[in-house]
């Protein structure tokens, strides 16, 4: 399996996600870089805001985003009609495509979906010329990821089956500190350098931070499923008072940060 994380609505993930990624596309491709006549290949495209970001930035030859989602791949089709760029279906960890055929390699948010990332890091360098930048980054889920948190931290409080997915959550490999860079350098990639990028999760309303955890997509929605509607209440409830602090309902602004890291194609 090469995704652990449930992917069945796009219209759900650009709430849950999407909105996010939109916003963290900015200073990831600050930091890893664009150029006009690329061909860019973005591995766990999504619904395709960093293939849309590429070409709001740049005029590249071709920009080609793959995942393994096909829901994802066909709600990134309806949401441009640019002749550069093309989505199609594709296993991070076997990409059907040639060897050193791409200027640029990019991913975001999708490493630590995967349960042998290295593997998918090697096809990204497989797939990159010589001296191509390869760029990747992920969630800091212990440490950065402050809405996310919250909601685990308060559902471990009250289900020890939350405990459980909090502690998967905070310790999935490739969100602490160094091991995307470690990664990277296990793969042979020179000039390797990281960097933490930082933005804001805003939320108009409490019902605007709840309702995305009810969509069906990643591990949230997951254990969500999985429960009573008594104990999905309680919950709800928990989590409010949590959002809420006392004040009355309303926007809410809350970090979120994740660890970048890029390097170059050996020649």
């Amino acid at each position: 399996m090469s995704s652990a994380f449930t992917a069945t609505n796009g219209a759900e993930y650009e709430q849950l996600m999407g909105r996010w990624s939109l916003r963290l596309a900015e200073p990831f491709l600050d930091f890893c870089g664009t150029a006009d006549r690329e061909r860019v290949l973005d591995v766990g495209a999504g619904t395709g805001n960093l293939s849309l970001a590429v070409t709001n930035r740049c005029k590249p030859t071709s920009v080609l985003g793959v995942d393994y989602a096909q829901t994802y791949i066909d709600f990134a089709r309806t949401k441009t009609v640019n002749p550069a760029i093309r989505f199609q279906v594709a296993d991070a960890c076997r990409l059907p495509l040639e060897n050193h055929s791409f200027d640029r390699v990019l991913s975001m948010l999708m490493l630590h979906h995967v349960p042998e990332a290295g593997k998918a890091i090697a096809e990204m360098r497989r797939v990159a010329r010589s001296g191509a930048v390869i760029g990747a980054c992920v969630w800091d889920s212990q440490g950065g990821l402050t809405a996310h948190r919250m909601f685990y931290d308060t559902a471990a409080m009250i289900d020890d089956e939350a405990k459980l997915r909090r502690n998967r959550f905070m310790t999935r490999p490739m969100t602490r500190p160094g091991e995307l860079l470690a990664g990277f350098k296990a793969a042979g990639l020179a000039d390797c350098e990281e960097r933490a990028l930082t933005i804001r999760m805003d939320f108009a309303s409490f019902d605007d931070y709840w309702a995305p955890f009810l969509g069906g997509q990643g591990p949230v929605a997951d254990y969500m499923a999985g429960l009573s509607q008594q104990m999905r209440q309680s919950l709800q409830s928990a989590v409010r008072d949590a959002y809420l602090v006392g004040e009355a309902d309303g926007p809410r602004s809350y970090t979120a940060m994740a660890w970048a890291v890029k390097g170059v194609t050996p020649g």
